[in-house]
């Protein structure tokens, strides 16, 4: 008889609720392996025993896994083998322990079930909540750890004896899916009136597809929350969507078929493909077509690129199924269909998203004609994943909670970000988890889904931190929570500079310990010396940054309101190049009360950021002087650059001081001369990108440092980043950008944990 071995195998990272015990089970038993695989709290546990030769075989099979896993870490150690075990191969149940496994993010339904969602002979023939392994919800479903069927929300759904038998059939798409179901045993759809009363209908899907097509807006649940929908292609119905939902020109995300659909609407390059089709799903930032605007006047006025996504739900498909006349088959899925839908979240202006069926019928009434539910509660809310082809804008939906890898372990932090685009992040050894996006902090409902979102995401990973981190600022509602959270816990809590977050979250994504240059570009930030920052050239290292350099402050007339209102920015330009005379001439009366403040520097503090340097350029060239969302005026400037194609930076335009101050009020000054707005925006981003080149390259003299991280909501502008990047790298700059988090303010937290991780904190 051959030599027997016996080996333990642990694997961690990405690992349940991905098929990954089916799949180990198959290839133990087709090399005729002995022993068990089981779930636990770290990950995959394996026993399995046979010749050395077909146990090598066996563990290099492991390390290409199922396509939603993914592997962190396979050891592997010598047990003494049992010859008494027989030669079964099992899979056993989960046992406990210290739980430090990683749950999967939900998953777009895959080809397979597709194929059965649209045959008419497959028992699960329009059943709109069919997954397998390889699809379908996990994180939105799922209270704890480990990932089985007791501890999510399809606990309360028995399986019928066809599910019970797929489920336990190793040979089965289903074997060990968690959330398997079918129409006798599973989930169902429901419909309700505009009040939330449960309503007859013969055919919920048929229903629903006729009231849109007739122009009402229902609220459809999905995977982490609902959404509200309307025709896309219907203009009533959008402006009545906006009216309701006090929306008053915030661009709307659409959903169609296939991207074949969608390249009626907008340029789509093989990146931005990628991402659309991904098992994820995001929403992708296109560029529409010149004609787009016109045929869709209300869902992206005024921009360049519009917001599309495809299905991910099987409810979702059928309801194209059913616009294209229920054909047989998936072939329909590669040919052009017509539906467009608005597809956006559920929530009244700036309130976290809906996810259960009486908070909707609450919260939505006076939105929503109607309502789409179902019986699958959702445990998490997760709203949809923005990106471009250059990353994130808002990372949720199809990637929470995927870890991100750390450039090394130490305490567990508990972050608790910034009051824009807030998220939390939570942190064991050297992974980063960030909670979905949570939203801007200006009200009390999204202020109790930040809690929430602590909550959850520590009983889901089961971390207690060591420490908490937050904004420097005092007064955020995310900062005060942290100081709360950490005093009731008799916790160290760590306050981070805002652009020096912005800056170690680069650098935690790549990996990064050294001194690096950080180019901080945003809106606004409390800076070390209490002034207001946003365009900050720093030196970081790990838990020490030094301000290098900022750009010559803007008076900022009635505060933050300046912000709203970028006519207030170019009359303080104004000013500040001696023209006040100017001010009442080009804005009226109104501004009278402001060339008084100015010159008399009353409720006018000074901020460095270039998020207001885009909203002077906007108002000064007639494109925006009063915005309707945060970052409106930077969005329609970058849509005109667009628009007028290449320009050379203006010769002349900025000034950079030996001490690192860099002047834009000579491109200011030429901006607010008459010249045509398209054109202006051009040069504009073009100056900009050519500044900051100069400036960088003073500060590699200064530091000798040749690695700089870019950071900040403004590298959301492709163009100036695009620009910016081809400028530094061509002289000779390892250029780092975000990847796995929003270079906005949605990636703070990752930054803030980062730096507490490596700030030994003040006793007493």
């Amino acid at each position: 008889m051959a030599a027997l071995q016996r080996r333990a195998i642990r694997i961690r990272g990405q690992v349940q609720g991905v098929g990954f015990r089916p799949f180990v089970y198959r290839l133990a038993t087709q090399r005729g392996l002995s022993g068990f695989v089981r779930n636990d709290g770290a990950g995959v546990a394996i026993e399995v025993q046979g010749s050395p030769a077909v146990l090598d075989d066996f563990i290099n099979a492991l390390r290409q896994p199922p396509a939603l896993a993914r592997i962190d870490d396979l050891a592997v150690s010598d047990l003494i083998p049992d010859r008494n075990v027989g030669d079964t191969f099992a899979i056993v149940a989960s046992s406990g322990g210290p739980v430090t496994a990683e749950i999967a993010p939900d998953s777009a339904i895959c080809p397979a079930c597709l194929a059965e969602l649209f045959d008419p002979r497959d028992r699960r023939y329009r059943y709109p909540f069919i997954n397998c392994t390889d699809c379908g919800p996990r994180y939105t479903i799922t209270a704890a750890l480990p990932y089985d069927r007791p501890n999510t929300s399809m606990a309360g759904f028995a399986l019928c004896p066809d599910c019970a038998l797929e489920y336990g059939d190793p040979g089965n798409r289903r074997f060990h899916a968690q959330p398997n179901a079918c129409a006798l045993c599973g989930p169902e759809l429901n419909w309700r009136d505009a009040s939330g009363r449960p309503m007859v209908a013969a055919d919920v899907i048929e229903a629903a597809l006729a009231r849109l097509l007739a122009g009402d807006i229902l609220a459809i649940k999905g995977l982490g929350g609902f959404h509200l929908v309307c025709d896309a292609q219907n203009p009533a119905a959008v402006a009545r969507l906006r009216q309701r939902k006090q929306r008053d020109a915030k661009p709307f995300a659409v959903m169609a078929a296939n991207a074949a659909s969608l390249a009626a609407w907008a340029d789509i390059n093989p990146t931005e493909r990628r991402w659309l089709e991904s098992p994820q799903r995001p929403i992708v930032l296109l560029r529409q077509h010149p004609e787009t605007e016109r045929r869709l006047p209300d869902i992206a006025p005024g921009l360049a690129h519009l917001g599309a996504m495809l299905p991910y739900t099987p409810l979702h498909y059928l309801l194209f199924h059913q616009a294209a006349g229920r054909p047989t088959g998936t072939a329909w899925l590669e040919t052009i269909q017509p539906l467009l839908l608005v597809m956006t979240s559920a929530n009244p202006g700036g309130e976290p998203l809906v996810i259960g069926d009486e908070e909707a019928a609450r919260r939505l009434a006076g939105i929503a004609d109607g309502f789409v539910s179902h019986n699958r509660a959702i445990l998490a809310r997760c709203d949809d994943s923005v990106v471009t082809d250059g990353g994130f804008i808002r990372r949720a939906r199809g990637y929470t909670p995927q870890a991100i890898r750390l450039p090394g372990a130490g305490p567990s932090v508990l972050a608790f970000g910034g009051f824009l685009k807030n998220t939390v992040c939570l942190t064991r050894d050297d992974r980063a988890y960030l909670s979905p996006h949570i939203g801007s902090l200006d009200n009390a409902e999204t202020c109790r889904a930040l809690e929430e979102a602590v909550e959850h995401l520590q009983d889901i990973l089961r971390i207690e931190p060591e420490r908490i981190a937050c904004d420097l600022h005092p007064d955020f509602p995310s900062s005060r929570l942290a100081a709360r959270y950490a005093a009731d816990r008799d916790l160290p809590c760590i306050a981070v500079q805002h652009h020096h977050a912005h800056i170690a979250a680069v650098a935690a994504e790549h990996g990064l310990r050294e001194p690096i240059l950080g180019l901080a570009l945003d809106g606004v930030g409390l800076g070390a010396d209490g002034g207001i920052w946003g365009g900050e050239l720093l030196k970081v290292d790990g838990a020490r940054f030094e301000r290098l350099g900022h750009l010559r402050p803007l008076p900022l007339p009635g505060g933050d309101r300046a912000a709203r209102e970028p006519w207030r920015l170019a009359a303080a330009t104004l000013h500040e190049l001696g023209r006040s005379d100017e001010i009442s001439r080009r804005f009226g009366a109104k501004a009278d009360l402001i060339r008084q403040m100015l010159e008399r520097r009353v409720n006018t503090p000074e901020t460095s950021s270039v998020g207001r340097l885009f909203d002077a350029a906007a108002a000064l060239l007639g494109v925006r002087e009063l915005s309707d969302y945060e970052g409106q005026a930077a969005m329609e400037l970058e849509a005109r650059a667009h628009r007028h194609g290449s320009a050379a930076p203006l010769a002349g335009g900025f000034v950079l001081n030996d001490d690192g101050l860099l002047d834009f009020f000579p491109l200011l000054a030429w901006l607010s001369e008459g010249v045509a707005a398209e054109l202006g925006a051009a040069c504009f981003h073009a100056t900009l990108a050519s500044a900051f080149s100069a400036w960088l390259a003073w500060a590699r003299k200064k530091s000798g440092v040749r690695k700089v991280a870019l950071g900040g909501g403004c590298f959301l502008n492709r163009l100036l980043t695009t620009q910016l990047r081809a400028r530094l790298e061509k002289a000779g700059w390892q250029v780092l950008t975000a990847r796995h988090a929003p270079p906005n303010d949605g990636g703070l937290s990752l930054g803030q944990a980062w730096v507490a991780m490596q700030t030994t904190p003040l006793k007493g």
